[in-house]
């Protein structure tokens, strides 16, 4: 799993690449949104245009970002989820708890 941070405006962008699952992966995505939170950053997107796949621990780190990020006053939403991805978080019943744009710009936007 590769991670891309940048800036968008008063938007965090954090892209993923690869497969977002366990491990290692997971301490990195959760440092990084931690690592927002502490520097005062409440705008939040998860870009997962460029990842694969996403196993149930993958499941967990969002679902756990999502309610980070609201605990601390801010918002994560996810954009860029494949349609293999979109019907995972529907067979989950994960789909009302995540907020997703089909773009990167749309979730961009979406802020404003």
């Amino acid at each position: 799993m590769e991670f891309t941070t940048t800036q968008q405006g008063t938007v965090t962008v954090i892209s993923l690449a690869g497969s977002l699952m366990g491990g290692p992966d997971a301490t990195t995505l959760v440092r990084k949104i931690n690592e927002c939170i502490d520097d005062g950053k409440k705008n939040l997107v998860i870009d997962l245009s460029n990842v694969q796949f996403i196993n149930s621990s993958g499941l967990g780190l969002l679902i756990n970002g999502v309610t980070t990020m609201k605990n601390a006053g801010g918002r994560l939403k996810i954009a860029g989820a494949s349609m293999k991805i979109q019907n995972l978080f529907k067979i989950t019943r994960l789909e009302s708890m995540m907020e997703q744009y089909l773009t990167l710009q749309e979730a961009v936007k979406s802020f404003k």
